[in-house]
């Protein structure tokens, strides 16, 4: 018989890799969020189940069904190899017109010791017509 070549990183059910699967706290399995978070979620599912409701009531029950198909796309486009804002998707579900605290603090690609990211090496890399880190910044 031939041994298998992988070793098993589960003890007990319970992955216990640090390096790969992060450290396990068990902090975050007693205790939830904030209770001021879970409200805000809790009110926004809410809304989001009335205005459902309101849609089914006024233009039948194919057309949620469409706008949660045009969800599904629009939360899978991503760029190749460049972060996404995901334009579409806010401006459908209307966080566009929000202004959060990611707005005004700065965003640490946008620094100026972040070095650009070579579009053609990088495709070339995950096409694999050349070999090597994708971003020069591994290197």
């Amino acid at each position: 018989m031939e041994a298998s070549k992988t070793i098993q990183h589960e003890i007990g059910g319970v992955q216990n890799d640090a390096l790969r699967f992060g450290l396990h706290g068990v902090k975050s399995d007693l205790v939830g969020s904030h209770p001021l978070q879970f409200a805000y979620e809790s009110a926004n599912i809410t809304q989001e189940g009335m205005k459902r409701k309101v849609l089914v009531n006024t233009y039948g029950t194919a057309f949620p069904l469409k706008m949660d198909l045009d969800r599904q796309i629009l939360s899978r486009f991503q760029r190749p190899l460049l972060p996404s804002s995901m334009l579409g998707l806010e401006a459908m579900t209307g966080t566009l017109d929000e202004f959060g605290f990611e707005d005004y603090l700065n965003d640490p690609r946008e620094s100026e010791t972040v070095r650009p990211l070579d579009l053609h090496h990088s495709m070339e890399v995950r096409l694999g017509l050349s070999k090597g880190p994708v971003c020069p910044i591994f290197m």
